[in-house]
């Protein structure tokens, strides 16, 4: 190519790198969640950070990517009662995990919320050490004055509630911080109770090979060196792991195949069967939020590779958006693992076309399933606009507010500067072409 032509084409190419340029720059990606770096920079909450940090609760949500954190500010925190004496490290950290809602809330979300309330996963509720579902919390907001409490269940008989005092820091489809105005304790709990989780490191490939029935699934985990990331997982808030039969690897239709997926891809899928929770069969029997995060979501991204788990004809089923399973077994359950057999393998829609014979209502077994080249996974829907007006008491910091609006106004400003770039060097191209066209030739 000439001088000419490359002149000819650099300013409307250099106007597209520009627009692509900012629009990488600018779109929110999912990431891991540091609560020690984010909360570092809010001196009200350091005591709060530093607890969190000394149980290990503050790594045990590193590994998480959508959640709501309720935190105590230092003056409400030097005067909580449950902390006027030391506490059981276990104790104390499963108090923390109470404050960890396993479920993002914008503060639109807060707004929405009825009189009578929403029901709220905690990341203590997956342990397995709370009684029924005394693990949630019960979140309702006051119609007429806007402010919106936190209760323990079961309402009304718990003491244990605290307000909503403000929203601290959020970062859409990732985590937001509320200030509340006192320390959760669960309906029942022991405050003094010591530890009693044994130390466990299993031998998850063992454990399978010693239930006959799971021989494929134990050669794939062992072959692709993802068991030993589930074995790391054996603490904190524990895992949970889904295992199809031998039969089920059997009843795949004729075009998957799972050993033929490149090694990243076939991992995913592995990763696809497991929660970064332990759920014992009673909890997943009664879970309160249907749609759970796998360790596949921690790694491709917010809203991706969930599955749907709820109560059917009396057995937990398990829903990708292709295929529908039930739980068949229990292989192995202790505290803070378990490992349950399930019909069928869970394909992820993100990497396997959809085949309507595998969709709700369609014949399971027998369509034709073929994985894509590369994973489409679906980006997380727009912000929702917040109201621009907040409830008296669930005022957010002017520093936050401003930190909002000055970010949105700088990203607005620079892509209208790079449009307007854009458009005068098209103009000043578009100018050049017809001057050549109209010039006499010499």
């Amino acid at each position: 190519m000439n001088m000419a032509a490359i002149s000819h084409f650099t300013p409307i190419t250099f106007a597209y790198l520009l627009l692509i340029f900012t629009i990488s720059t600018t779109t929110p990606t999912a990431s891991a969640i540091d609560v020690t770096t984010l909360l570092s920079s809010f001196q009200n909450l350091s005591s709060f950070a530093s607890l969190l940090t000394e149980t290990g609760v503050a790594d045990e949500l590193s590994h998480r990517i959508s959640l709501t954190l309720l935190a105590v500010p230092n003056q409400y925190l030097s005067s909580a009662e449950e902390l006027t004496r030391p506490l059981p490290p276990s104790s104390l950290a499963d108090l923390l995990r109470y404050h960890v809602l396993l479920q993002f809330l914008s503060w639109s979300d807060l707004q929405k919320i009825t009189p009578s309330g929403t029901l709220v996963t905690t990341l203590f509720q997956t342990t397995g050490r709370a009684s029924s579902n005394f693990g949630s919390v019960n979140i309702t907001r006051d119609a007429e004055t806007g402010s919106v409490t936190v209760h323990s269940p079961p309402a009304p008989y718990s003491p244990s509630n605290a307000t909503v005092l403000s929203l601290i820091k959020t970062m859409p489809y990732n985590i937001t911080v509320l200030a509340v105005d006192s320390l959760l304790v669960p309906y029942g709990f022991d405050l003094m109770a010591s530890e009693t989780r044994p130390p466990l490191g299993l031998n998850i490939t063992k454990t399978l090979l010693d239930g006959h029935d799971f021989n494929v699934a134990a050669s794939m985990l062992s072959a692709s060196g993802v068991v030993t990331d589930f074995e790391n997982d054996e603490r904190g808030a524990g895992i949970t792991l889904f295992v199809p039969t031998d039969i089920a690897f059997a009843n795949l239709p004729s075009n998957v195949k799972l050993q033929s997926l490149p090694a990243d891809q076939k991992a995913v899928v592995l990763k696809f069967h497991v929660l970064h929770s332990y759920y014992p069969l009673g909890s997943l029997e009664s879970i309160v939020n249907p749609v759970q995060p796998t360790l596949a979501t921690e790694e491709r991204g917010a809203g991706s590779f969930t599955l749907n788990i709820s109560r059917v004809n009396g057995s937990v089923a398990i829903d990708t958006g292709i295929v529908q399973a039930s739980v068949t077994q229990t292989v192995f359950d202790q505290n803070p693992v378990s490992i349950f057999g399930v019909s069928r393998v869970l394909l992820p829609r993100e990497i396997f076309s959809k085949d309507p014979t595998l969709e709700p209502g369609g014949k399971p077994g027998h369509g034709v399933v073929e994985a894509s080249n590369s994973p489409e996974i679906s980006p997380p829907p727009e912000t929702p606009a917040e109201s621009s007006e907040s409830p008296s008491n669930l005022l957010s910091p002017p520093s936050f507010r401003e930190d909002i609006r000055s970010g949105s106004t700088r990203r607005s400003c620079i892509v209208l500067a790079l449009c307007c770039i854009g458009l005068y060097l098209l103009s000043v191209q578009i100018a050049e072409e017809v001057k050549v066209k109209i010039m006499p030739s010499s």
